[in-house]
């Protein structure tokens, strides 16, 4: 009878008799803590580990048939002489060498494919993006993580996909995990991993069944101006010519153009017209450069040419009416935009300082005393940066004091503003492209029309007692999450646990926790990771309060879910820990 031949090295360990086997077809057996699965089969013995490697039931109660293991609990099929599997979807069964000795079986308890963890899992993760298995990306994820692969490789991968394997370019997806890698030092160390696989997950999915890019070359031309190349970028935009624009930021990638000055070209053509697809587009203008952040620059070429389309397709605000009528918005913002480089030179030299009632300035109900207050910050010197930070505060006051008395849909609506200003403030401090003083009155525009969905608002919570436990504020917190309608509730327990001199850090990390256990949607994650990021620019703590509210409150509305991905999730968890997970069905 043949049998297996093991390395010189090998330690093989006494299972059985053959007899036994023979008579039995099957057997298992825990040789140094592995249940291992014997089989005697047309004349062989084959030894494979007995945990399905799809959700781990017991191959002892499969059945074998012409060299096919077949699980019963999801079929999936395995060649049974080396455990390579026929549905790509249940990964590989490891399979261990054997042998024969006067009538004994013998098995060498080391996997015969002994793979670097690291290389394995990095290869099942391309798998689980082509083929979009949930279980797949959730096992590579947590795998990663295990063998020390640092995580920007999982980032790296999942962005580098997803730009190449979408013909529409960057979209939610690719945003879910830029935000989550933003936020991944806010996050307990347990929770990275979900974070991971969350992201991936979302990127397999906006690219399944789409086809792939095919990209347009750069002009051969390599001594062409940054200044004529940014101008025939805008004018392809503008007619909607993608390629075209393609060719042009594909030709300024490759002449060496700077981080700033890719960032310029972009800004610029995002700016050009009115609040782009209700935010998305500067959005995803600022997540395509902070990705680059996180995967490096050199990567430019494979990753800027997805806003292209996006860019060149986008809805235009000034074409709405609610930018027309009753007050011509848009027409307001030419005007002011014709005087941008006069009002820009009156303040040159100056330092601006945000007056006491800015805030509420912006959130007024007058549209002329807005646009009139930012062109009075920009003759007094306010750069970009400080105007785009203000008004990101402006238009995260609306999201927390958003009325319940509105339709759901219309937390959207303020998200989106909330989202596209943070945006405009991320982009000001990689360019000083005076363009993007386009994007601050957008935003601001935006929060004059969500005045409306903060009718009656909802107040911010008054302090509370600092003598309150803020373990106990935490655990009502999350109770909030647990039900339905439990927003102002939520809103209450974060301020005031921040009243109790709770930990920023303990907060963020609980928020996070409990965003990563929900089947969360797109604009969740965005407003998690756009609220994370206006925290970190701020030193006053009652600004701090207010947008931890606002957080709280868009989680509460949006939870809970069904939590199918964090069952995926648990038991790929489960899996890599060997733990049971079928108790009474033959497990070892």
């Amino acid at each position: 009878m043949s049998t297996d031949t093991p390395d010189a090295g090998s330690e093989l360990v006494e299972v059985g008799s053959e007899r036994e086997l023979v008579d039995a077809g099957r057997k298992l057996v825990n040789v140094r803590g592995r249940a291992i699965a014997l089989f005697h089969h047309e004349g062989e013995v084959r030894a494979v580990d007995n945990r399905c490697p799809h959700m781990g039931f017991p191959l002892t109660e499969g059945s074998v048939d012409d060299g096919i293991l077949t699980c019963h609990w999801h079929h999936a099929r395995f060649e049974l002489s080396c455990g390579d599997t026929f549905d790509p979807w249940a990964d590989d069964v490891e399979s261990y060498p054997v042998e024969l000795r006067d009538g004994t079986v013998y098995v060498d308890p080391r996997p015969r494919r002994d793979e670097p963890p690291a290389e394995r899992w990095a290869n099942r993760l391309e798998d689980g993006l082509e083929q979009n298995l949930r279980l797949v990306l959730a096992k590579s994820a947590i795998g990663l993580v295990d063998a020390d692969v640092d995580p920007a490789e999982q980032v790296r991968t999942g962005v580098l996909f997803g730009t190449r394997y979408r013909e529409g370019g960057w979209s939610s997806g690719l945003t879910i995990l830029t935000a989550l890698a933003n936020v991944l030092p806010s996050l307990r160390d347990e929770d990275e991993k979900r974070a991971l696989y969350q992201g991936l997950v979302h990127v397999a999915a906006d690219c399944a069944d789409q086809p792939p890019k095919f990209d347009q070359e750069s002009f051969e031309a390599r001594d062409l101006s940054h200044s004529r190349l940014k101008s025939w970028f805008r004018d392809c935009i503008e007619v909607r010519d993608a390629d075209g624009a393609e060719r042009c930021l594909r030709t300024a990638i490759a002449s060496g153009a700077s981080q700033a000055e890719l960032t310029d070209m972009l800004v610029s053509a995002a700016t050009d017209h009115r609040y782009l697809d209700t935010g998305h587009t500067m959005d995803f203008v600022n997540k395509a450069c902070e990705s680059l952040d996180a995967i490096g620059w050199e990567h430019a070429e494979h990753v800027l040419p997805s806003l292209v389309d996006g860019l060149a397709t986008a809805a235009r605000s000034e074409e709405r009416s609610s930018w027309r009528q009753p007050v011509d918005l848009a027409g307001m913002l030419d005007d002011s935009f014709a005087r941008l480089d006069e009002l820009r030179a009156e303040g040159e030299g100056r330092a601006w300082t945000e007056p006491d009632e800015f805030t509420e300035t912006l959130r007024s109900d007058d549209p002329e005393r807005i646009v009139s207050s930012l062109e009075d910050a920009i003759r007094g010197g306010a750069t970009v940066e400080q105007l785009a930070r203000s008004v990101a505060y402006a238009a995260g006051t609306r999201v927390a004091q958003f009325s319940t008395a509105n339709e759901f849909s219309d937390w959207n609506t303020v998200h989106h503003t909330f989202t596209y200003a943070n945006a405009v403030h991320q982009a000001s401090q990689r360019t000083d492209a005076p363009e993007l003083y386009r994007g601050v009155f957008d935003a601001a525009v935006n929060v004059y029309l969500d005045r409306f969905l903060n009718t009656p608002a909802a107040p911010i919570p008054e302090r509370g007692r600092e003598s309150a436990d803020p373990d106990e504020l935490l655990g009502n917190l999350r109770m909030t999450f647990e039900m339905e309608g439990g927003v102002n509730d939520a809103g209450r327990a974060a301020a005031h646990y921040l009243d109790a001199d709770g930990e920023l850090a303990t907060l963020r990390e609980r928020l996070g926790e409990a965003l990563l256990r929900e089947d969360s949607g797109f604009h969740t994650y965005q407003a998690l990771e756009a609220g994370f990021a206006q925290m970190d620019e701020r030193d006053d703590d009652e600004e701090v309060r207010t947008l931890a509210v606002a957080v709280a409150r868009y989680l509460a509305a949006h939870f809970p879910t069904r939590r199918e991905r964090e069952q995926t999730f648990t038991i790929a968890s489960r899996l890599q820990r060997g733990e049971k997970i079928h108790e009474g069905v033959g497990n070892e």
